[in-house]
């Protein structure tokens, strides 16, 4: 959950209709490519893109990921991505998130991703210390 006198970092996002099932409702697998631009975001925020890390020949690999469906988010619908940092090591970074729709607040999925620092080679690597720096600046606690 969001704890909202820390840092966090919002973004908006509308449901396409391919993201939907024959229902108009968000498929449930829809949700992590949420959690993913929530994520892009906050980095860019923190002056530390993700693309920057990329090109340096480093990558955030998901080691963990979960999800907590509250209600049905459904096409053409606004969502808010609250997204927030809660653990920074030296190989690896917790990311916490929240969709809620935007016109209620109404919270429909929570969840959080455990990311470890790879090289493109997919050995397991050091967070740069200049990046590591940028994340503890959003860090709230577990």
């Amino acid at each position: 959950m969001i704890d909202n006198t820390q840092p966090f970092h919002e973004t908006s996002i509308r449901v396409r209709f391919a993201e939907t099932d024959a229902m108009g409702i968000v498929h449930h697998a829809n949700y992590l490519p949420y959690f993913e631009v929530g994520r892009v975001e906050l980095i860019r925020q923190a002056g530390v893109p993700y693309a920057d890390l990329e090109a340096d020949g480093y990558s955030l690999a998901v080691g963990e990921v979960q999800l907590r469906y509250l209600a049905p988010a459904h096409f053409d619908q606004m969502l808010t991505v609250r997204t927030q940092v809660t653990n920074v090591r030296s190989r690896g970074v917790t990311f916490v998130y929240e969709i809620a729709d935007t016109a209620t607040g109404h919270i429909l999925v929570t969840g959080f991703s455990k990311l470890i620092c790879i090289d493109h080679h997919g050995a397991v690597r050091r967070i740069p210390e200049h990046w590591l720096e940028a994340m503890r600046a959003f860090v709230a606690p577990d």
